[in-house]
């Protein structure tokens, strides 16, 4: 946690013919007010997806970006802020921070909620039909906060963890059993337990232990269903 916090926010705006979002976001310069439900000036065009008290902010670790330009190398614009965070520095990778993590950020007070659960829309940003599913597969894709208290946030600023109550559930460690054992039942029942774990997550965990089976990714990583 040795990086200082880069700021990015946007608006909502059409991706492609039928798909708007606000994954293009803007660098700040200026101190940004943090409210429990996102930064001053960022959208959400998929209100039901993405955004609300437990997704209000998008943190993404700056170490993943040279992975990506490696891969990619005929896309320049890998840079903090290409995959749509809020929030981009070093020093706190996934396998650095855990759910339920709080830590001072500026004036105000954020609470690690969820892994992030990457969507088509990363595919048609840098024209990569299955960049959402490699998000998920390699466990870089980031993570979401809430906002405990709210405040002013400036570019620059450090970000302090104040206390760490599941040093168990390091936030690589939840994505990755999440997507590759989706039906281990100790580990669902393990992220029942946590307090601090996102409804949206928690909701999945029990349905899975409940019915048995993985809901179906194909339209949040492709942007379909598949036929039947």
């Amino acid at each position: 946690m040795n990086g200082t916090v880069e700021l990015f926010v946007g608006k909502s705006g059409k991706l492609s013919k039928n798909v708007h979002s606000a994954i293009c976001k803007q660098q700040q310069e200026e101190p940004l007010l943090l409210s429990e439900s996102g930064f001053a000036g960022d959208e959400q065009a998929d209100p039901k997806h993405h955004g609300g008290p437990d997704r209000a902010v998008h943190l993404y670790p700056v170490e993943h970006y040279a992975y990506w330009q490696l891969q990619y190398p005929e896309h320049p614009d890998f840079a903090p802020g290409a995959f749509g965070e809020n929030i981009s520095l070093t020093g706190m990778a996934e396998e650095q921070v855990c759910i339920g993590d709080v830590f001072q950020l500026g004036q105000a007070k954020v609470q690690i909620s969820q892994p992030r659960s990457p969507c088509f829309k990363l595919n048609l940003r840098f024209g990569v039909p299955d960049l959402a599913l490699q998000l998920q597969l390699t466990g870089k894709a980031g993570y979401l906060l809430r906002v405990l208290e709210p405040g002013w946030v400036s570019p620059g600023d450090k970000i302090s963890l104040l206390t760490r109550a599941w040093p168990e559930l390091t936030v690589r460690m939840v994505a990755w059993q999440f997507f590759n054992h989706p039906l281990n039942p100790l580990f669902l029942q393990q992220l029942l337990a946590c307090e601090a774990l996102s409804e949206s997550w928690k909701s999945k965990a029990r349905q899975r232990l409940e019915q048995g089976h993985v809901e179906d990714w194909s339209k949040r990583l492709f942007g379909f269903l598949p036929r039947s």
